[in-house]
């Protein structure tokens, strides 16, 4: 990940045109180049001076790259609608209609070891930085929906307890798995279909204009943790494995449980109040983006089980 040229605080991207690829939302070097690039504005990049997280050159090398993700996004989940029901209700509805591939319940009652740790690395690109693409929401919107994110977003940062803080339990967990918790250790093993799943979180979250499809993914993450981090947890528990490695899921199974409500109701229901039904449809957007890429996630995953392989591109090594 170290480029050299970006050392230099006053370098530039040459102005190149990004050629259309196949599949913008599975396609392994623009996830990696748009991941890379939102990257700067979370915990930088080895080699890169801090500079570039505001190049303008760089932004609009980004922003081919959105664009790109966007329109086929758009194309598979259609255009926000304006929406003028209960979001809350409607959100509940889409998550238990949902019927995409069972990742869950396979590595509930026969994943192997290799599979989870194979699973809790695909999971790292996000879990290692835990709700913070969604706090980005935080200084977009206002009132009683500000207040229900704050509450969500401060059990997920631990309650002020920093061993507590879900990215720290994940990173628990991969070393109960052998697996090496730094923060990064291996984006270049990802697929497109796994960092599409994180990119879609900073493309919502660092565009003011999408701040209703980051609250509608954050309530859709609430709503379908419960369950799915329940099956997690109990298959680690089938292979052995104690707190160490299923604290994390734990967790999720009883905070979701309250967030659920909060995020659907409080959070995305109050932000469709205070803003209208043009803010519900974004929201709307943002629940069903979120399941279609992870939809695209788990058959990639199981996909490549069945067939004996492994989605990572290359090799993990385990760690002592």
């Amino acid at each position: 990940m170290l480029i050299e040229q970006f050392g230099d605080p006053a370098g530039e991207v040459p102005a190149t045109a990004i050629e259309p690829v196949a599949d913008p939302l599975a396609d392994d070097d623009l996830q990696l180049a748009l991941y890379l690039c939102y990257e700067l504005h979370y915990r930088g990049l080895d080699g890169v001076d801090d500079a570039w997280e505001w190049r303008p050159s760089l932004l609009a090398f980004r922003n081919q790259l959105e664009e790109l993700m966007t329109d086929r996004l758009l194309a598979e989940v259609g255009a926000p609608e304006p929406f003028a029901g209960s979001v809350g209700d409607e959100l509940f509805a889409l998550v238990a209609a949902d019927d995409g591939p069972q990742l869950a319940r396979h590595l509930a009652s026969e994943g192997t070891l290799d599979q989870f740790r194979e699973f809790a690395i695909h999971r790292s690109a996000y879990q290692l930085k835990e709700a913070d693409p969604h706090t980005w929401a935080i200084p977009r919107i206002s009132g009683p929906a500000k207040a229900a994110l704050v509450e969500v977003q401060a059990d997920e940062y631990g309650g002020g307890e920093p061993e507590r803080m879900h990215s720290q339990l994940f990173a628990r967990t991969m070393r109960a798995l052998g697996l090496d918790p730094t923060y990064g250790a291996y984006v270049e093993r990802l697929p497109g279909t796994t960092l599409a799943t994180v990119n879609l979180i900073s493309l919502f979250g660092l565009h003011r204009r999408w701040r209703g499809a980051l609250v509608g993914h954050l309530a859709g993450f609430e709503i379908s943790s419960p369950e799915p981090n329940r099956r997690y947890a109990n298959g680690l528990r089938r292979l052995g494995l104690g707190a160490e490695a299923t604290d994390f899921f734990d967790e999720h199974v009883e905070a979701d449980s309250v967030h659920e409500n909060i995020a659907a109701y409080d959070l995305a229901g109050g932000l469709a109040e205070d803003e209208g039904a043009e803010i519900a449809g974004d929201i709307l957007f943002g629940i069903r983006s979120l399941l279609r890429l992870d939809n695209r996630f788990a058959a990639r995953l199981l996909g490549a089980w069945e067939s004996g392989g492994s989605a990572l591109l290359g090799p993990v090594a385990l760690v002592a």
